[in-house]
């Protein structure tokens, strides 16, 4: 399953991306035990090693005057069949796209995303486009 966007994807997103802040909705899906590409020896659960990469990349997005806005455990499926399928479900808002290129093709973040690789079964990255309120005036 896939971690990374394919390259249609990216130009879809850029393509399709309006001004602004820009909101990603993360559906994650964590492996029982952390994976290094390395093969480095490690006890760290998929969980764990990937909230090593969470903790840091949390802070670079306050940095760059985005914001955390949402995070928690997909704890039961609610409306639908099946099973439910992720472990955590994060909600981040960049400043805007050049906030979230500088800090996607930083060597910080490059640094930090081995935990990221090493945590991850698979994930959906969905960009969120926000919709006028009920409450705002028109």
């Amino acid at each position: 399953m896939p971690i990374a966007p394919r390259e249609d994807q990216l130009k879809e997103f850029l393509e399709n991306l309006p001004p602004g802040p820009v909101t990603m909705l993360n559906l994650l899906k964590f492996k029982e035990k952390a994976e290094y590409a390395d093969g480095r020896e490690t006890n760290l659960s998929g969980e764990e090693a990937y909230a090593l990469y969470g903790a840091e990349v949390i802070k670079m997005i306050g940095d760059g005057g985005g914001r955390s806005v949402f995070a928690g455990t997909a704890n039961s499926l609610v409306i639908g069949d099946g099973e439910l399928q992720w472990d955590l479900v994060l909600i981040a808002e960049y400043a805007d796209l050049a906030n979230f290129q500088k800090i996607m093709s930083s060597p910080e973040y490059q640094e930090i995303a081995k935990h990221r690789e090493a945590g991850l079964a698979y994930q959906l990255l969905v960009n969120l486009t926000p919709t006028p309120s009920q409450n705002e005036e028109k």
